[in-house]
């Protein structure tokens, strides 16, 4: 983690951002374009066609691919290019996030609220989910980013106060917290809580870890399908899960 280096990132998009007259100008949304001037400052290696698609990031050696969500669509990309190359693949986690919404009809914007979220390396799973048969290939591996920032919403949603349902306009990145790095399958055990019993059920994984019993599901049924984890039988009605060693 660098957090000079996203200083300087952040800088020079919000400069250009200015040049182009004003907040959300870019062509890509503004941490999508912090992310890759923060993994590689050299614009040169931006944009790369390779098998087919377009790289965000080849630097030579290593494919980077910065996601702000929706995995589907990145499994074409990691068939095509795994076999062939390294790939790093960046998911930017809101770490602490502050709501602010804009009125379409008239540019106005809301305070800001602070979001009682707390993002954190659990949220990636419900995206690795849908990327699981990729996720022991030695050629992949993932770095998360957590940001705390201001996420700029639009008041077009469906209900009565417009923000149910409603669009995203933008995120602005306001500081690096800290950056976790899985460049290998055996690096996701370090999102098991080390308190936790020697066997464990889903609700215990989720007290342990702080997370919502959800997506506590989701990551053991990652960590499941990597052969991380077993089930070793029930207690009750929940399964037993152990750590493989």
């Amino acid at each position: 983690m660098d957090k000079e280096a996203f200083e300087q990132a952040k800088l020079k998009v919000l400069l250009k951002q200015h040049e182009q007259h004003g907040f959300g100008t870019l062509q890509e949304k503004t941490v999508h374009a912090v992310m890759k001037l923060y993994y590689e400052p050299d614009i040169d290696f931006h944009e790369v066609p390779i098998e087919g698609f377009i790289a965000d990031i080849y630097t030579g050696s290593c494919i980077i691919e910065i996601q702000n969500g929706n995995f589907n669509r990145l499994r074409d990309k990691l068939a095509a290019f795994l076999p062939s190359y390294p790939v790093m693949v960046v998911l930017p986690i809101p770490h602490y996030k502050w709501l602010i919404w804009m009125d379409e009809e008239n540019g106005e914007l809301s305070g800001k609220h602070k979001s009682p979220v707390t993002g954190s390396v659990y949220s990636a799973f419900p995206e690795l989910y849908k990327i699981k048969n990729f996720l022991l290939h030695p050629n992949l591996s993932f770095a998360f980013p957590l940001i705390d920032m201001d996420e700029y919403r639009l008041l077009n949603g469906w209900s009565k106060d417009r923000k149910r349902g409603s669009n995203r306009y933008d995120r602005m990145p306001l500081a690096l917290f800290d950056e976790i790095r899985l460049e290998r399958p055996e690096d996701f055990i370090q999102v098991i809580p080390y308190d936790l019993e020697e066997c464990f059920t889903v609700k215990e994984f989720a007290k342990a870890a702080k997370i919502k019993r959800e997506l506590a599901q989701v990551t053991l049924h990652v960590l499941f399908s990597m052969n991380l984890v077993s089930r070793v039988g029930k207690r009750g009605r929940e399964y037993l899960y152990e750590v493989v060693l």
